[in-house]
């Protein structure tokens, strides 16, 4: 009898370890994490939406506003500006852009005066003064000698 009782105490014990566990498991805050394709997504949904100088909500963006909006709706506080954007991060080559990046140009300032969200294959999603969210490619012939830089906020 008592080689029988055996087994039966172990596949308790093991039970009550597996329950155990998992409620610990389960009491646990699960990790924040922003994802790219999230980013994309969420970027996605504003496509259209009018340029606005200093707009950062739904009725007109301007590009920092866009790109701190999407950001703050995936759980990441971004600065308000293009230029103070810019130092956050790390720094990314061109030519290791992800989806999620940001992009920043030179245009009405020197240094970082624009900021979009690199969208693939050598495209960026931004607010445009002249044509609200939109999607654009780097190689443009306007966007190509304004590129000033990328960096990678999330991983």
């Amino acid at each position: 009898m008592r080689l029988a009782t055996k087994p039966l105490a172990v596949c308790l014990v093991v039970l009550m370890l597996v329950v155990m566990n998992t409620s610990v498991f389960a009491a646990l805050p699960k990790p924040t994490v922003v994802k790219t394709d999230n980013i994309i997504k969420t970027a996605e949904k504003y496509l259209k939406t009018p340029y606005r100088f200093g707009g950062e909500s739904p009725k007109g963006f301007d590009c920092s506003g866009f790109v701190k909006f999407v950001y703050d709706k995936n759980g990441e506080k971004l600065p308000r500006t293009a230029d103070v954007q810019y130092m956050q991060g790390k720094k990314v080559e061109r030519s290791k852009l992800k989806p999620g990046d940001l992009v920043f140009f030179t245009t009405y300032a020197a240094g970082a005066s624009h900021v979009g969200i690199y969208y693939g294959s050598g495209k960026f999603i931004h607010a445009s003064s002249s044509r609200g969210v939109m999607i654009s490619r780097l190689d443009e012939p306007y966007w190509k000698p304004r590129y000033f830089g990328a960096k990678r906020i999330v991983n």
